[in-house]
Order: C-alpha cells, then sequence, then structure tokens
C-alpha cells in the first residue's frame, strides 16, 4: 500500500454533461489555467456508448487528460473522465468504479458522483451542471451547497441542450447562472482563494 502523498484538500470540480455537453466542456477547459491546483472530472452521462473525450480533450487544456481506471488517485491539475457503463465513487483519495446502477432510462451517474464526493472529500467542492438532456445531477446540488460547496449551472441559453441545467436551476440550490467561459473565471476566483 502506497502512502498518499497528495493531502485531499484541494478543490475538485465535477462537471456533469451529456448531449451538447462537449462543446461546454471545450470552452470551460480552453478558459482555465493548468496550474490552478484543481481536479476537474468530467461526467458525461453515457451509457453505453464509449467515451472518446480523453482523445479529444487534449486539444483544448495543457492539464493531463485521463480516463478514469478503479483506484486511480485524484490529482490537482488534471482533468479526468468517467467511462461508460459505470457509476463513479470517491473513497480514500481514489476514483472507485461500480457497474451503472440505473442501466435503464436515463442514468444518473452525476447524482451518484456528486454525492459520494460530499460524504467522502474533504476539500472544496464546486458543481457545474451544463448542456444535457433530462435532469441528472439536479437532486445533488443541495446537498454540495449543504457540504459547503459552489453550484453553478450552464446559462441555459448558452447550452445546446437547456434540460440539464433548466433542471439544475429549479432544484433552488444554484449559486451561479453562466456561460462557460464565466464559469472558468468562477472557478479560478475560487481556486485562488484557499
Amino acid at each position: 500500500m502506497k502512502a498518499k502523498s497528495v493531502a485531499n484538500d484541494f478543490p475538485v470540480v465535477c462537471v456533469g454533461g451529456s448531449a451538447g455537453g462537449l462543446d461546454a466542456y471545450t470552452r470551460l477547459l480552453r478558459h482555465l489555467p493548468a496550474d490552478m491546483g484543481v481536479a476537474i472530472v468530467i461526467v458525461n452521462h453515457l451509457r453505453t456508448v464509449a467515451t472518446m473525450l480523453h482523445e479529444i480533450l487534449p486539444r483544448f487544456t495543457k492539464m493531463p487528460v485521463e480516463l478514469i481506471t478503479e483506484r486511480l488517485d485524484i490529482e490537482p491539475n488534471h482533468v479526468f473522465i468517467i467511462p461508460e457503463k459505470r457509476d463513479l465513487h470517491v473513497l480514500d483519495g481514489e476514483f472507485r468504479l461500480k457497474p451503472i446502477s440505473k442501466p435503464r432510462g436515463w442514468p444518473d451517474v452525476i447524482t451518484v458522483f456528486m454525492r459520494s464526493m460530499t460524504e467522502h472529500w474533504d476539500g472544496k467542492l464546486i458543481a457545474v451542471i451544463v448542456s444535457g438532456f433530462d435532469g441528472d445531477g439536479a437532486a445533488a446540488l443541495c446537498g454540495i451547497k449543504e457540504a459547503g460547496g459552489t453550484t453553478i449551472a450552464q446559462k441555459p441559453d448558452t447550452a445546446g441542450q437547456p434540460d440539464m441545467p433548466e433542471s439544475a436551476i429549479a432544484s433552488g440550490c444554484i449559486d451561479f447562472i453562466l456561460s462557460p467561459e464565466d464559469i472558468a473565471k468562477e472557478i479560478v476566483r475560487i481556486a485562488r482563494a484557499e
């Protein structure tokens, strides 16, 4: 068992999206510095289609982009991508993958991950909901706020599919409603306020 070299007290940004999410992810990453000391976790709610995000997104950021594998350490200044057909959890500063708990209908992988973060992460939490169908993530936003985190929804008129941001806003637990570029500015502001 290797000793943990990194204290688990840096901010983690969970970016949840689906349809139209790629545009939001690229616009967000383009405006984030590579050395601000936060981990970015992109939870794209795909059920069966293999994700290509770990191949596409390195063009838009200097941060390393990794497809999450079991027991991968959560590190700052990295972008992590959820693999398909998996629920994502956090334990002891590592990612844990489990078979998807909701194989039919709209997945709730964003909600599952955010709830795990509120229970098992010591650092600051930032939850971002961007373009996508359905309302995944909305159910976990109040919990993020209760844990002292920050919640952000993509401004619906800047989203390819406004359903997910609108569901997030309807939860009543959103702190900011911003374009992807302004979401990046807010993440930087929070990271620098550490």
